[in-house]
């Protein structure tokens, strides 16, 4: 079963250019070591050895992957000095989101400790009133005591009041310094090209590895900030009972403790991939890339018209006829059928 995560705009309204959704295809390139470079080897030559069944292919697969060091990305993996400024801007547009966002939750949480401070004082005070109300009469030539508590309480509330307004003149300037402030950052992202989309959705790819029939693209609208739970989640519902192997890359929704936690009730292997390679989940991202080239043409609104999209793209991938040799031109919904009447 191979699985991916994918990202669309939480709103698309133009047909004229293609959705941003995540995903490469990759490029393999395959060639001859050349003059003095040694023979590489990978875990994925078990593949071509016709003596390993492929249970006892992928068994060991596994193994060579986990005990292999991760490798660094080669020099046509790094990205070109454009690229890496423009990434680096990202970066830094980023932290500077993440700074006023915290210290925004920190002015909000001290005004919150104020007003509380505040309402306790009043509370006193009132209080304090109520006791001092006069009660009888004393004789000339004394001072109430009562009445002299009063103007003093009275004193003590002008001066709170003060403070107050003060207080609530500090907050008018702090919130327009941090609107000046966020506004500044919007318009960086216009200049990086960030401004249009302001939130994602996230959709989970289920493919069956071996008749190439998606089992559902359930839909996280909390997009990039989706969590390992909610992904394990999904998979339960959806994953087969039957399932060995889990195809899946080197994300934190898929290496997570509760993802193990998963595989080891439900008895599968999840088979780490390399980084840098997504090839190596090739039946998932060429689902991905279908999925961009139907998604084109359309239009939608909310999450709820989306899924209502991706609901009938389920139903015209699995039905359609496919050219992969293994299929030999039937869709991913026959092949099965056939599988089991076999």
């Amino acid at each position: 079963m191979n699985v991916d995560l994918c990202f669309v705009p939480a709103t698309h309204q133009v047909a004229e250019a293609v959705p941003a959704v995540s995903g490469s295809s990759g490029k393999l390139v395959v060639r001859a070591p050349t003059n003095g470079e040694a023979e590489r080897r990978w875990p994925g030559q078990v593949f071509a050895q016709p003596a390993l069944s492929y249970s006892e292919a992928m068994d060991q697969f596994v193994a060579e992957r986990l005990a292999r060091p991760e490798a660094e990305p080669t020099a046509d993996e790094v990205a070109s000095p454009a690229v890496q400024v423009r990434k680096g801007a990202r970066r830094a547009l980023r932290r500077e989101t993440q700074r006023l966002a915290r210290a925004r939750r920190q002015e909000r949480e001290r005004r919150a400790l104020v007003d509380q401070a505040g309402k306790a004082r009043q509370r006193e005070q009132q209080a304090a009133w109520a006791a001092s109300s006069d009660s009888g009469e004393v004789s000339a030539g004394r001072q109430r005591p009562k009445a002299s508590k009063r103007a003093g309480l009275k004193a003590q509330q002008r001066a709170e009041w003060a403070q107050r307004h003060q207080e609530l003149a500090r907050r008018r300037q702090e919130d327009a310094r941090w609107r000046e402030q966020r506004q500044e950052v919007r318009q960086h992202e216009q200049g990086l090209g960030l401004g249009p989309v302001m939130a994602w959705i996230a959709a989970l790819v289920i493919v069956d590895n071996c008749t190439r029939r998606c089992l559902g693209l359930p839909l996280f609208v909390l997009g990039a900030h989706v969590t390992a739970d909610l992904v394990v989640a999904a998979l339960k519902a959806l994953l087969p009972r039957e399932l060995q192997y889990l195809i899946a890359d080197g994300g934190t929704h898929f290496t997570a403790e509760v993802m193990k936690e998963l595989a080891k009730d439900q008895g599968f292997v999840r088979v780490p991939l390399a980084r840098h390679r997504p090839q190596s989940n090739g039946i998932a991202e060429r689902f991905v890339e279908t999925l961009k080239v139907w998604l084109a043409a359309k239009k939608w609104q909310t999450a709820e018209d989306l899924g209502a999209l991706l609901a009938e793209f389920l139903t015209y991938y699995n039905d359609r006829p496919h050219q992969g040799r293994e299929l030999a031109g039937l869709s991913p919904n026959e092949y099965s059928a056939r599988l089991l009447a076999a």
